[in-house]
């Protein structure tokens, strides 16, 4: 008598699927939103749930953590759990593997080295979305790597939200300028990257704060840190931080060989956010986000991708030259578009051929000076020694 209970509720709910389903016009999706341990009152996770619900008919929210006291919104499932964080945890990976959801919405989750998140935000100039690659987690130890990884990853997020072609910036920070080569490079050899341009009048793919606040890319690649903190800023500001109002959250997780779709907020996001945030998951699932990144990955690899990587862990590795510096002279040029990093490594390369040099950081970033009668050739020797 149980078992044809069971059978009749299991039959009862693949029915309700395909009635949902038919309505809506979008296949199914059940997406778990850790509901406790927040900055604010358990309230916020209902709102959210009932928020992103209404939005999408197809869409269920499966809630994990201490039974609410308030009623659940229509159509929410939940998961009782303790408030314990490993218990919270523990619940969510099972209902994961087991296939009870098909995606998370966590507070927090510790991925592995790899496995990194893109958040998305509302730019405040234009209104226009933006990914940011990436916000937490970490694609790889070293900067450069990280970066270029970030920036691949990134593409293959957008393209699972339905964004065939989405334009791409590297924000200016330390080895910006080259990661920028790398995946320049990479286009010439055939990857498809739509590099996007800075709104700034010299242009180029090298993001400046003006092109963050305009929205001039749909996806801005930077390290994690960073990009933790510009979630936190476009999500916070009109708050003062104590509450994120807008956004779509710290986003999917993404990384080679990682099947999991687990989306991040965080302690301080409102029930906006992690409405936009369930929102932001149930498009990476339906858009099949683990298969874009592999096939993102192969196209990557196809176009030189484990040759750069491996030239940026070449180049950390090796030893700094010490090499003379020739007699001074005046310094009226300058070069732009050295990295940071390899600034010293620049102006040693220049040394090393007698032509006098100086490193120095200039408004739009690092350069090196030096006089006019020696740009040229200098160019020509930063250029053959991959600086720029």
């Amino acid at each position: 008598m149980v078992r044809q209970e069971n059978q009749r509720a299991l039959l009862g709910k693949a029915l309700e699927d395909l009635v949902t389903r038919a309505r809506s016009g979008k296949p199914l999706c059940r997406i778990g939103l850790m509901a406790a341990g927040g900055e604010h009152p358990q309230k916020e996770f209902l709102c959210a749930a009932a928020a992103a619900m209404r939005e999408d008919a197809a869409l269920i929210v499966t809630g994990v953590g201490p039974r609410p006291v308030d009623p659940l919104p229509a159509g929410m499932e939940w998961i009782e759990t303790g408030c314990d964080g490993g218990e919270l945890a523990a619940a969510m990976e099972k209902a994961l593997d087991e296939g009870r959801i098909q995606g998370a919405v966590a507070l927090h989750y510790p991925f592995p080295l790899g496995v990194t998140t893109v958040g998305r935000v509302t730019t405040p100039g234009t209104g226009a979305p933006m990914f940011v690659a990436s916000s937490t987690g970490m694609s790889a130890a070293h900067r450069q790597e990280a970066m270029l990884r970030n920036a691949v990853l990134g593409v293959a997020v957008a393209k699972s939200l339905g964004i065939c072609r989405p334009s791409l910036g590297v924000l200016n920070l330390d080895a910006a300028p080259q990661v920028l080569r790398a995946l320049t490079r990479m286009v010439e050899k055939g990857y498809a990257l739509n590099l996007g341009q800075s709104a700034r009048s010299d242009g180029g793919s090298l993001l400046r704060g003006n092109d963050l606040l305009r929205g001039t890319v749909d996806v801005c690649v930077t390290d994690t840190l960073t990009g933790n903190v510009l979630m936190k800023l476009f999500s916070a500001f009109t708050s003062g931080g104590l509450y994120e109002t807008t956004g779509w959250g710290y986003g999917p997780s993404a990384g080679e060989g990682w099947n999991k779709v687990v989306s991040i907020v965080s302690r301080a996001s409102g029930a906006p956010v992690m409405a936009n945030a369930l929102a932001y998951t149930a498009a990476a699932v339906r858009g099949n986000l683990p298969q874009m990144v592999a096939e993102e990955l192969r196209l990557a690899r196809a176009a030189g991708l484990d040759d750069e990587l491996a030239a940026f862990a070449k180049t950390d590795a090796a030893p700094a030259e010490t090499v003379q510096a020739p007699p001074a002279e005046p310094t009226d040029e300058e070069i732009h578009g050295i990295d940071v990093l390899d600034l010293e490594q620049a102006v040693r390369c220049l040394w090393k051929e007698k032509i006098y040099a100086e490193a120095a950081m200039g408004c739009t970033g690092p350069v090196v000076k030096l006089a006019s009668a020696n740009v040229d050739k200098a160019r020509t020797l930063l250029a053959a020694a991959g600086y720029i």
